[in-house]
């Protein structure tokens, strides 16, 4: 029997553990599954959404970590998941994407000489300003198994001079959770609560540090907002670190001036989905959600000058735009024209990943 860690710090990694921990469950006599949350994802609101939409079971570790800097989160995950490692000596850790959480405890299990699992390795933005783009890098370099979601990660794991027997090109596993829970996020009834109409309005998400923490394009972004807002109605489920940043910089007055924004708190997953599956465009510079939009067809306008999921644009439904107010509003104003692109589905975005993943440590034992 294999000890497998599956590792989740924040909102991301909930959904692509979820369909993963339901999979290897398939398996009891074959895989003892243990569930840490370095708690790197703090707010207790998001967190309980995730668990309880993704039916995901209670941690069997819960490290804490809260916020901090780039170098003390990091610090703390390394310090309190190598206790859990010292005691517990499992046969393999599953680390999930690009956040601080995930490069700590790979770094912790590779010391321990425990194989290290990268779900949805080979991603690259090329911009090592991206604190992600790091944490991506210096994962995938110390991992025994790369797990990839499209051919382009492959390219770039064997382009940094990695075996080609480490890389196991095995799909999305963010479209596993989506196609798990399509039927239950269709029954979602936020659109009544918020009296929205399908097509009828645009989709936000806004976290990353070079939009929300840096004023003078926090601003540009909010400016855009407002000139959008006099075509389409917005809706914006804010993060608590982009709400925490409004006020900090006095922006909120010009949310509140914009008439057809509708700022709400977090959201759950199956009301997110919906939301997002019934937008008529998406506003974000999330991965996840290039990818989700992707998926369903839907346009997605990404304010960053790249993205590490290229994929999304040259099959998907994605583009990327240029932080300037001019940019956000001539890209959204092609939408509303009728200027739609339309995608397809890239391989393996099948609701399958999962299956393919366990497959390969059942053929270990």
């Amino acid at each position: 029997m294999q000890k497998i860690h599956l590792i989740v710090g924040a909102r991301p990694n909930f959904m692509k553990m979820a369909p993963l921990y339901r999979e290897f469950s398939k398996y009891p006599e074959m895989f003892s599954l243990k569930f840490v949350h370095t708690g790197q994802h703090y707010d207790e609101r998001m967190s309980k959404f995730f668990f309880d939409d993704l039916q995901l079971p209670k941690p069997d570790a819960y490290l804490e970590v809260g916020s901090g800097t780039h170098g003390v989160q990091t610090a703390r995950v390394m310090e309190r998941y190598e206790k859990i490692l010292q005691s517990d000596d499992p046969d393999l850790v599953i680390v999930a994407g690009d956040v601080n959480s995930t490069l700590a405890c790979a770094i912790d299990a590779a010391k321990f000489h425990i194989p290290v699992a990268h779900l949805e390795a080979g991603l690259r933005s090329y911009d090592r300003t991206m604190p992600e783009e790091i944490n991506r890098l210096l994962t995938d370099a110390i991992s025994d198994y790369l797990l990839t979601p499209s051919r382009d990660a492959d390219e770039n794991l064997i382009r940094e001079g990695v075996e080609k027997k480490k890389i196991h090109f095995v799909g999305n596993i963010m479209i596993d959770s989506l196609v798990s829970h399509l039927n239950r996020a269709d029954e979602s009834q936020i659109l009544n609560k918020i009296k929205l109409k399908k097509k009828e309005y645009a989709l936000i998400t806004l976290h990353r540090p070079s939009n929300v923490d840096i004023k003078e394009n926090f601003a540009a972004i909010l400016k855009a907002f407002s000139e959008i807002a006099d075509r389409i109605k917005l809706v914006f489920p804010i993060h608590p670190r982009t709400e925490k940043q409004l006020t900090r910089f006095g922006l909120d007055k010009l949310v509140k001036s914009i008439k057809n924004l509708h700022l709400t708190k977090p959201v759950g997953y199956y009301d997110f989905i919906k939301l997002q599956k019934e937008s008529l465009f998406v506003l974000t510079d999330s991965g996840g959600i290039q990818e989700e939009t992707t998926y369903f067809r839907i346009p997605c306008l990404t304010l960053r000058k790249n993205t590490e999921r290229p994929v999304t644009i040259t099959e998907g439904t994605n583009m990327l735009v240029e932080l300037t107010t001019p940019a956000i509003v001539d890209a959204t104003t092609g939408i509303l024209n009728g200027n739609i692109k339309r995608g397809s589905i890239p391989k393996f975005w099948d609701g399958k990943t999962a299956e393919r993943i366990v497959e390969i440590f059942r053929k270990k034992i």
